[in-house]
């Protein structure tokens, strides 16, 4: 009789991993976690502490954003030799908003077999707890740290229609949120979900508004997943009112301030205004 569940050789399992509460390990995942040639996790001091509590003692390398290229290929080799290998990231589904991605990748170009062994993830568990649409949503991941590239990201999202779903740190949650307001507006629709499967697990479900006000007074604490509302059309005068309201110089002048360049600032004060570029070019110019 075959095997149920056999490890294959020469195959890369993709195993997903508790984001917080450990009962969540799969049977599926302890059984290949256990009987894969190698592991290959991304912090291997945090997988260490997850193996030993599961009575795995599978040799463990490293595979990070640091030493993905060199680990890589190394392990790329090792599978080709007939090996095998689970990827495990610190929580959740591995090659998702990780650089696990790029040995997928570097696995399939090889021919190497890949296999996924699903598990919890932070992003479908927060779209789930929302309340908000799941029809049809995008997966934005980490916004940039560097204000002009978050603003930039954040603004073309302005008029996106799928809820979106963002990880945040919570010392970048109150500079993040506050900028997701100037660009949806004060009345989107957002969900908090902070340390979901774990004892302190809680969602916030406010508008943007609500949201800034709560974490002036309130220290951010654990990681964040923000299910933000899509766009419905009925932010739209919210969003570009106040600023019609300016005069043409103030109004490209503000875009300049968030870090545009001049063009692509009237651009946008022209779109706000429901005219094109060459015409607020020549109104700025007379």
């Amino acid at each position: 009789m075959e095997e149920k569940n056999k490890v294959l050789s020469s195959t890369l399992y993709l195993v997903g991993t508790p984001i917080g509460n450990l009962a969540d390990i799969s049977e599926r995942a302890k059984k290949v976690l256990s009987e894969v040639s190698f592991i290959a996790a991304e912090d291997t001091r945090n997988s260490s502490r997850l193996l030993t509590s599961l009575g795995i003692h599978t040799e463990l390398v490293s595979y990070h954003e640091h030493n993905k290229r060199s680990s890589g290929e190394k392990i790329v080799e090792r599978l080709l030799s007939g090996e095998s290998c689970a990827l495990i990231t610190d929580a959740g589904m591995p090659a998702i908003s990780d650089p696990g991605e790029d040995l997928v990748r570097e696995c399939s170009e090889a021919g190497i077999v890949v296999s996924v062994i699903p598990g919890p993830c932070a992003a479908i568990s927060a779209l789930a707890l929302s309340a908000l649409s799941t029809r049809r949503f995008c997966f934005e991941g980490f916004l940039s740290a560097v204000s002009g590239e978050r603003k930039k990201r954040l603004d073309a999202l302005r008029y996106e229609g799928r809820t979106m779903i963002f990880y945040e740190a919570p010392h970048k949650l109150t500079k993040t949120l506050s900028d997701m307001r100037e660009y949806f507006g004060s009345e989107r629709r957002i969900s908090l979900c902070r340390e979901i499967t774990k004892l302190n697990e809680e969602v916030t479900r406010v508008t943007l508004d609500e949201a800034v006000a709560i974490y002036e007074k309130k220290e951010p604490r654990g990681e964040y997943v923000l299910v933000v509302d899509g766009f419905s059309g009925k932010e739209e005068s919210e969003l570009t009112n106040g600023l019609s309201s300016l005069s043409p110089e103030e109004h490209v002048l503000h875009y300049e301030a968030e870090g545009h360049k001049k063009m692509d600032a009237i651009k946008l004060a022209a779109k706000d205004r429901g005219m094109s570029k060459s015409e607020l070019y020549k109104i700025l110019n007379t």
